[in-house]
C-alpha cells in the first residue's frame, strides 16, 4: 500500500487554528454527512438480512446496552467480534453501526455492537465512558457462552473515539471490571486517538474536561507496559494530520513490543469512508480483522 505522507512530528508547532482543525474530523471529510447518512441506511438494510439483535444489558445504566447479532443455525460455540463506535465521544450508537455486524456473522461469528453514554452525560469525563466500555467487554467474556458465543475466541474492532475508549479498555486502567487480561485475542483500532494531551489543548476542550490526571490515565499509549492483546492499527490517508500522526505513533511504539499484528494505511478515504470497508469482507478493514479471526481460531 501506498506510504503516507510526511506528517508534522510535534503538534506543539501548529497554530491553535491548524491544531482545532486537525482534532476536526469534518474540516478534511466534505461527505461527513453523506456517508454518516450511508451508515445509517446500510445497518437498517442489515437489520433486515439478518434480524433484529437481541438486546442484553451488560450494565445498570440506560445506555449499558449491546445489540447481540448470533449466525443462524450454529453448531457450537462461535467467536464473538466486538465493535466500538465513534463519534466524537459525544454522539452515535449501536443501532447506526449495525451494518458492521454482517460480515463477521456470514462468516459464524457473533457480532456484539456495543451503547454506551456520551461525554455531555458526565460533564466532560471520559473515565465513565471507558469503564463502560470496559465493563462491556468483560461481560462479554463471562456471558458469550450463554448465547452461543466463545469466551475463548473474543475479537474487537473500534473507530475514532471509540478506538480511544477500547485502548484504555485494553490497558486495564478502565472499568468498574477491568477485561480480564489476556482475554481478547486480537484488536483492529481505526483512526483512534492514544495521547490526549493535543486533544486537550484544542477546541475539543469546550466539551471534554481533562485534569492532569485524567489526561494521564486515559492516554493509552502511555500504559503499554500493561497492554497484552495484538493489534492492527488503522487510519486513512485523508484523516486529519493529526489522527495520521496519532496512529502512526501508536504502531510504532505497538511494534516495538512485539504487539502489533498489522498496519493499514488507506491512502484514498477518509476517516468516514475507511469505517465503512469494515463491513466488506473483501475491504481493508474487513478482510482484516476477519483474518486475524482466523488466525486466532
Amino acid at each position: 500500500m501506498t506510504e503516507p505522507d510526511p506528517i508534522a512530528a510535534d503538534w506543539r508547532a501548529l497554530s491553535q487554528e491548524a491544531l482545532d482543525a486537525a482534532y476536526d474530523q469534518a474540516a478534511y471529510a466534505p461527505n461527513m454527512q453523506q456517508v454518516i447518512q450511508r451508515c445509517l441506511s446500510e445497518s437498517a438494510r442489515t437489520r433486515q438480512r439478518l434480524g433484529e439483535p437481541c438486546r442484553l444489558a451488560y450494565g445498570p445504566g440506560p445506555n449499558e446496552r449491546l445489540d447481540w447479532f448470533a449466525p443462524p443455525g450454529a453448531s457450537g460455540p462461535a467467536p464473538v467480534h466486538i465493535f466500538v463506535h465513534g463519534g466524537a465521544w459525544r454522539q452515535g450508537s449501536a443501532a447506526m453501526f449495525s451494518f458492521v455486524a454482517e460480515p463477521f456473522v456470514r462468516a459464524g461469528a457473533c457480532a456484539a455492537v456495543l451503547d454506551f453514554d456520551a461525554v455531555q452525560d458526565h460533564a466532560g469525563d471520559l473515565q465513565p465512558m471507558a469503564d463502560q466500555v470496559a465493563a462491556a467487554l468483560a461481560w462479554v467474556a463471562r456471558n458469550a457462552a450463554a448465547h452461543g458465543g466463545d469466551p475463548d475466541l473474543i475479537y474487537l474492532s473500534a473507530h475514532s473515539s471509540g478506538a480511544h475508549l477500547a485502548a484504555c479498555a485494553l490497558t486495564g486502567l478502565a472499568g468498574r471490571e477491568p477485561v480480564p487480561r489476556g482475554q481478547i485475542k486480537g484488536a483492529l483500532l481505526c483512526g483512534g486517538l492514544y495521547d490526549l494531551a493535543p486533544v486537550r489543548a484544542s477546541a475539543r476542550s469546550s466539551y471534554v474536561s481533562l485534569s492532569d490526571g485524567s489526561e494521564q490515565r486515559l492516554s493509552p499509549i502511555r500504559h503499554l507496559d500493561r497492554w497484552r492483546t495484538p493489534a492492527v492499527i488503522a487510519y486513512g490517508g485523508l484523516e486529519t494530520p493529526e489522527f495520521q500522526r496519532q496512529s502512526a505513533e501508536f504502531a510504532d511504539a505497538l511494534a516495538a513490543r512485539g504487539l502489533l499484528d498489522g498496519r493499514i494505511f488507506a491512502p484514498h478515504h477518509n476517516h468516514f469512508e475507511v469505517l465503512e470497508t469494515l463491513a466488506n469482507p473483501y475491504g481493508l478493514l474487513g478482510a482484516a480483522a476477519l483474518a486475524q479471526m482466523a488466525r486466532g481460531a
